[in-house]
């Protein structure tokens, strides 16, 4: 989606919804990946990069009723492929790991990494296990319950920096690389 077309959706506000996250621990919860894995963000070390998204889209799959009018709802996968594109800088710029975080099943995560080419996981959050423990900004749509978007910057399993509301959502991962450097 061109910065154009991002012009014709409607902004998200900030509404205040997360600002109790920066400075608070992750809890110790533990997520399934598209790695097969489960994935304690608490105890990662190092400087983790968190983006919360709604959902992606699957080829042949209609997006929930009025998705567009949706403040802040569409962009799930130029964010993902920002961060895709942008992981080798995130990288040299010490972040250990990012993760993006939804709602949707670890299957229904696993098409859109396989074929969105992450080099990173995605993880399910479907019973909002850490959206309840952190108290996570969501809505609800399509008759579920999907997350805002939002990204934490964490370091050793501390919430440092929080981005909210995510606004372009293809340019989270710029602004990310230029906090990281500006806050080495």
């Amino acid at each position: 989606m061109s910065q154009t077309d991002w012009d014709t959706l409607p902004e998200p506000a900030d509404d205040g919804a997360a600002d109790h996250l920066t400075g608070q621990a992750l809890p110790d919860i533990a997520l399934p990946s598209t790695d097969g894995a489960d994935v304690r963000l608490a105890v990662e070390p190092g400087t983790l990069v968190i983006y919360a998204y709604p959902m992606t889209g699957q080829p042949g799959r209609d997006l929930p009723d009025d998705w567009d009018t949706i403040p802040g709802a569409r962009g799930c996968t130029p964010q993902s492929c920002a961060y895709r594109d942008h992981a080798a800088e995130l990288a040299e710029l010490g972040v250990a790991a990012i993760y993006g975080v939804s709602t949707q099943s670890t299957a229904w995560q696993r098409e859109a990494k396989e074929r969105l080419a992450l080099p990173f996981a995605l993880l399910s959050d479907a019973h909002l296990h850490l959206a309840d423990a952190l108290n996570l900004p969501r809505f609800q749509a399509g008759g579920e319950v999907l997350l805002r978007r939002l990204t934490m910057i964490v370091r050793d399993g501390m919430i440092v920096r929080v981005h909210y509301p995510v606004f372009p959502p293809d340019a989270d991962a710029g602004r990310v690389a230029d906090w990281l450097r500006a806050n080495r």
